[in-house]
């Protein structure tokens, strides 16, 4: 089993590689494709609109599909869409292949729902966190092998790499998944009565509202790094590995914190320590020693509540899991989405050294929609 999970983790790698490999490389893709760089931006907002509503579609789309067969078509159509991508003579033709990209995300969520079929409840939560530890590691070791390569050898380079490792992935998930590998499906059966339940849908605007709080600082993180604490590139790389492996380990450390403490308690452990970091993060103006210690701190809060997400969704309704994960992967692009806007909105009122402080109260309003207690039984939730 652990093989398996490794290597869903592995897939969740390349996936998380490819949607974001873009950001490093927007001005050369820009050039090739004779636009500027804020048009070839629409790239990830391409991505982010098609993962948050057609991929939800594609689970329900293939929720009676063989859970083998469904997994395999996702990773297989976002391996074509990185080719299309990486052939692209032309932004249309590029944005096309980032649409098909989204819908292949849809390989997350299906592979979470094997996860926790696969396992015992007790093991879920460190389950869950091991496949999306993936996710986590692109921004270690994808990104900055992905911009290392496209600027040194041309963006198309690594876009084509990504597309032959989820080829790679779906041959050797081909040979190591059992043919009937027994975890639920998803359908709009039964869906409307799940989001009709308010722990539910506070559940999902958990996830709108913390990522809408990250990202409202993180989309513009280089120059925040920057207004906070001068520095060269060399140290803002540094910078942002270290915010990387912090990452890593949040992911670690909130599946088990999930499986010891109970999802509620490791999400207000979290949501707590993300609003305080946030509202630390402008007071380390000048010194990059405390700067990166509490950026530590941001990222291990941060990246630490997926997994007690994942777990609360599924024990909320298990026959709708994967679809339900799915809508909180929407949530989360949406979240991004909108705390990029959000942060270019207030950046020229508060400036970029203060800008941390405007994502608290997204942080704080995350907080709020678990301070209602659930009676076990009453909602599909149990107390956690």
């Amino acid at each position: 089993m652990l093989k398996l999970l490794l290597l869903l983790s592995l897939s969740n790698l390349v996936i998380g590689t490819g949607a974001f490999i873009l950001t490093g490389l927007l001005v050369p893709i820009g050039d090739a494709l004779g636009v500027g760089v804020a048009a070839a931006g629409q790239a990830m907002t391409v991505y982010a609109l098609s993962t948050a509503l057609l991929a939800p579609l594609a689970v329900v789309a293939t929720g009676r599909w063989p859970r083998k067969q469904a997994l395999l078509a996702a990773i297989g159509v976002f391996a074509l869409g990185n080719v299309v991508c990486a052939l692209a003579s032309s932004l249309p033709v590029l944005l096309a292949g980032r649409t098909l990209m989204g819908v292949g995300a849809a390989f997350s969520p299906i592979a979470a729902g094997i996860a926790v079929a696969a396992v015992e409840p007790a093991r879920r939560g460190r389950a869950l966190s091991l496949v999306f530890l993936g996710i986590s590691l692109s921004y270690v070791v994808g990104l900055p092998l992905g911009a290392w390569l496209g600027l040194r050898h041309g963006w198309a380079v690594p876009v084509a790499g990504v597309a032959a490792a989820a080829l790679l992935c779906g041959v050797l998930l081909a040979a190591a998944l059992p043919r009937d590998i027994r975890a639920p499906g998803a359908s709009f059966d039964g869906l409307g009565g799940v989001l009709r339940d308010g722990a539910v849908l506070r559940a999902l605007a958990l996830t709108l509202l913390y990522f809408t709080a990250i990202f409202l600082v993180f989309a513009y993180i280089g120059p925040v790094l920057k207004a906070l604490v001068p520095m060269d590139a060399s140290r803002l790389s540094l910078t942002l590995m270290l915010f990387g492996l912090s990452g890593v380990a949040g992911t670690l450390l909130g599946g088990w914190e999930n499986d010891r403490l109970g999802w509620r308690r490791t999400l207000l452990l979290h949501l707590s320590v993300l609003a305080l970091t946030m509202a630390a993060l402008p007071l380390t103006a000048g010194s990059w020693p405390l700067l990166v210690a509490v950026l530590l701190a941001w990222g291990v809060a941060g990246f630490g509540m997926m997994a007690a997400q994942q777990s609360r969704l599924a024990l909320a309704a298990p026959a709708q899991a994967p679809l339900l994960m799915s809508l909180n992967t929407s949530m989360l692009y949406l979240g991004t989405a909108l705390g990029a806007a959000v942060g270019g909105l207030a950046t020229p009122w508060v400036g970029l050294e203060r800008l941390a402080w405007v994502g608290v109260p997204f942080a704080l309003a995350a907080l709020l929609t678990l301070a209602v207690q659930h009676r076990a039984g009453s909602s599909g939730f149990p107390p956690g």
